[in-house]
C-alpha cells in the first residue's frame, strides 16, 4: 500500500533484512511501481549487538547447512521476479561477533562467517546468474574480511551514519576494486552522539536530522561510478524512541526529513511542509521533582502559515529500556511557553518530546532529557547531619 508513495518521492530501491515466504507481496507491489528490492538474508549474530543469538561458524555445521538451504530455497523461488535487484547475505554480523565471543575466537569466527558468506554467494550464483550478491556490515573495517575471504561477492555494502562521508576514503585507502552501496545511512545514531548533562545520547534536532540525510546522500553522490546508491534509513511508521530518532514518517506523519529525502530523490519541492522547531529548552533538566512542574520553551513556526497544535510525550528508555511513549500533561501559556508536569511513576532520566502539527499530516518533533527525582517531603529532616554508624567496612577490593 505504500509503494505508490515511495514511487512518488523518487524511490527506486528498497531494502529488506530478511527474505522468506512473506516476501512475495512486497516484490509484487515493488514491481508494479517500478521499484526494485535488495533482498536480505538474516544471519546470526545480526544487527551489530548480536540480534537473534550467537552462532559458532567454526563448528556449527548444522546452522550453516540450514541457512544455506534457506538461502537457496528463496533465491530459487524469487530469482525470476521482476522486483528483485540483488541478494544481500547477512547484516552487521562481523561487528556482532564482538558481543558473542572474546579473545582470539572473535577473529576466528569473523573469518569463518565471511567464508560462509562466500559459500552462500557461490550457491546463489549457481541458481541465479542475473542478480548480483553482496553482504552488509556496520563499518568499513569489515571490508578487509570480504576482500580476503569472500571473493565471490559482486559488490561491497556497508551501513554508515555519522561516518558515511569517510567511506570513499576508506575504499581508496583499502585498495578495493569493487563498487559499493550504502545499505543504511542518515543522521548520526545514538551510539555516535555526545551525551547530554543527564548522561543520555543527545537526540539531534529535527533540522539536524533533515540535514543528516542531505549530507549522507551528497557524500554518496561524491563517489560516482563506485558508490552505486543508498537505501536511506528509514521509511517506517513506528512512533517509539527509535521511530522518533530515525523514521521520516513517524507515526504516519511526515517529518522534515521526509521532504528532504523527497527533494534529494525526485527534485520535488511542492506541497505543505511540517512546522519547524528552531529551539527548545527546559527550565529544569537535572532535578525535576516527581509530579512537579517545569517550563518548556520552544521557538516553533510553520513555513506555510498553518495553525500549529501541540502534544507531548514521555519515554523512559534511559531507566528501563522501554521504547514506547506515555502522554505528558501540560498547559500552553502562549508564545511557545508550556508548563509541563513531570512523571510520577519512575525516578530517573526521562526523554520528553514536543510534537508540533500543522493539520496536514506533518509533524515536527523535538526531544530533551530530564532527571526526575524524589520530591522533598514537608517538615524537617531530622536525620540530616546526625551521627551515623556502619555495621561493617571493606577497605579494598570489589565493593570497597
Amino acid at each position: 500500500t505504500r509503494m505508490p508513495e515511495l514511487r512518488g518521492i523518487g524511490v527506486n530501491t528498497v531494502r529488506t533484512w530478511g527474505t522468506d515466504g512473506t516476501t512475495q507481496p512486497l516484490l509484487d507491489a515493488a514491481a508494479q511501481n517500478g521499484i526494485k528490492v535488495i533482498n536480505g538474508f538474516w544471519l546470526q549474530p545480526g544487527g551489530g549487538p548480536g540480534s537473534g543469538g550467537c552462532v559458532d561458524y567454526v563448528t556449527d555445521t548444522n546452522y550453516r547447512n540450514t541457512m544455506l538451504g534457506e538461502i537457496q530455497r528463496w533465491v530459487t523461488a524469487y530469482r525470476d521476479h521482476p522486483g528483485v535487484l540483488m541478494w544481500n547475505v547477512g547484516n552487521e554480523s562481523i561487528l556482532g561477533m564482538q558481543n558473542c565471543f572474546s579473545g582470539a575466537q572473535v577473529e576466528q569466527e569473523r573469518v569463518a562467517y565471511t567464508q560462509f558468506v562466500d559459500q552462500a554467494a557461490q550457491a546463489i550464483h549457481a541458481i541465479d546468474a542475473n542478480h548480483p550478491v553482496t553482504s552488509t556490515d556496520a563499518w568499513t573495517g569489515s571490508w578487509p574480511y570480504y576482500k580476503a575471504y569472500a571473493p565471490h561477492l559482486d559488490l561491497m555494502a556497508v551501513n554508515s551514519y555519522a561516518q558515511v562521508c569517510k567511506v570513499k576514503q576508506d575504499w581508496i585507502a583499502g585498495g578495493y576494486t569493487k563498487p559499493y552501496i550504502i545499505t543504511e545511512t542518515g543522521p548520526p545514531g545514538e551510539w555516535e552522539v555526545p551525551n547530554d548533562a543527564n548522561g543520555v545520547p543527545t537526540d539531534p534536532t529535527d533540522i539536524q536530522k533533515r540535514d543528516g540525510y542531505v549530507n549522507a546522500w551528497n557524500c554518496v553522490l561524491n563517489h560516482p561510478g563506485v558508490a552505486l546508491g543508498a537505501t536511506l534509513f528509514h521509511y517506517g511508521t513506528e512512533g517509539d524512541f527509535g521511530g522518533i530518532w530515525f523514521n521520516i514518517t513517524t507515526g504516519n506523519e511526515k517529518r522534515l526529513s521526509y521532504y528532504a529525502v523527497r527533494k534529494l530523490y525526485s527534485g520535488r519541492t511542492d506541497g505543505d511542509t511540517p512546522p519547524v522547531i528552531r529551539s527548545m529548552s527546559l527550565s529544569r533538566t537535572t532535578d525535576v521533582p516527581a509530579g512537579g512542574t517545569f517550563t518548556l520553551t520552544a521557538d516553533v513556526s510553520d513555513p506555510d502559515g498553518d495553525p500549529i497544535t501541540y502534544t507531548m510525550g514521555y519515554n523512559s528508555k534511559p531507566i528501563n529500556n522501554a521504547g514506547g511513549l506515555i502522554s505528558a500533561p501540560f498547559t500552553y501559556n502562549g508564545n511557545g511557553v508550556f508548563t509541563v508536569t513531570a512523571p510520577t511513576t519512575l525516578l530517573g532520566v526521562w526523554k520528553i518530546y514536543l510534537y508540533a502539527r500543522d493539520g496536514h499530516g506533518n509533524v515536527g518533533i523535538e526531544g530533551r532529557s530530564l532527571k526526575v527525582i524524589a520530591p522533598t517531603p514537608p517538615g524537617t529532616n531530622v536525620a540530616r547531619g546526625a551521627t551515623t554508624t556502619a555495621s561493617s567496612y571493606q577497605a579494598v577490593g570489589d565493593g570497597a
